[in-house]
């Protein structure tokens, strides 16, 4: 596959964190922990990792905005381009030696994510995607699964974790799409819950209360491998709102339908 200078650029600055982030994770039980909320444990690898993807893109490209999870948001003096990092996206895996984590790296261009990478050290697996370019997992071309009836289906999401509202909302979602589907999984990793529908893995995947890092790269990669990610009524603003649904055209509908049922009367 033919990469443009920019996913050149992305790529390689995803490979060198996420080199670090393995020599971490093979330590893991050394690593220096502080809390910065409930539930939510930053380590020191994540701190690296981000200065290693900051540093690599803002050398390349000095005029970008960035927005990383781990650090304050730099406009930029171009205007139109932003990166959006997320440098260990799956904290809690990575610090309990699951892995299931990864380097996530979007670049926006007026408002739009125009190029794409993820990538998760522990198997080794890169997803990449430029607008209009397709969608890949290393050198393989990706598409989204084909089915169309949710009771085939295996869809991804996400839990609320300790400290995050709407727990028993979820829960409601929850039931009502186990009445659906033929099986539901958690990643505890949203960018690779998203990178799992591109590949075809997932059928579908939603969640909530999302940070535009968890979710930009994402939602390219599923728009280059042929489905639909989007909020939860079928609008683009999903960075602004923090919630997507995705899947193929069918699943992704169907599954807005299930997730937006009313909950029951007492």
């Amino acid at each position: 596959m033919a990469r443009s200078a920019l996913l050149n650029v992305m790529v390689q600055a995803a490979l060198k964190a996420g080199k670090s982030l393995g020599r971490d994770f093979g330590e893991v039980q050394n690593l220096q922990v502080s809390v910065k909320g409930p539930g939510d444990f930053v380590s020191a690898a994540d701190r690296k990792a981000e200065k290693i993807v900051r540093e690599e893109l803002m050398k390349a490209r000095p005029t970008y905005g960035f927005l990383g999870e781990e650090s304050e948001e730099i406009k930029g003096t171009d205007g139109a381009h932003r990166w959006i990092v997320d440098p260990l996206d799956g904290t809690t895996n990575f610090l309990h030696g699951i892995p299931a984590f990864a380097v996530s790296i979007a670049l926006e261009r007026n408002g739009e994510i125009v190029a794409a990478v993820v990538f998760n050290p522990a198997t080794d697996e890169l997803y990449t995607a430029e607008r209009g370019g397709g969608a890949f997992l290393n050198d393989r071309r990706l598409r989204v699964a084909a089915r169309r009836v949710l009771s085939d289906c295996v869809v991804g999401c996400g839990v609320p974790a300790l400290g995050k509202r709407n727990h028993g909302k979820f829960l409601v979602e929850l039931r009502h799409v186990m009445g659906e589907v033929a099986g539901i999984r958690r990643l505890g990793s949203p960018t690779l819950d998203l990178a799992h529908v591109a590949a075809g893995r997932f059928d579908g995947f939603w969640e909530a209360e999302l940070a535009p890092w968890d979710m930009a790269a994402g939602i390219l990669l599923i728009r280059e491998a042929g489905g639909f990610a989007t909020d939860w009524d079928g609008g683009t603003a999903i960075l602004e709102g923090g919630a997507i649904v995705a899947g193929n055209e069918h699943i992704h509908k169907a599954l807005i339908e299930v997730i937006k049922r009313p909950i029951p009367a007492k």
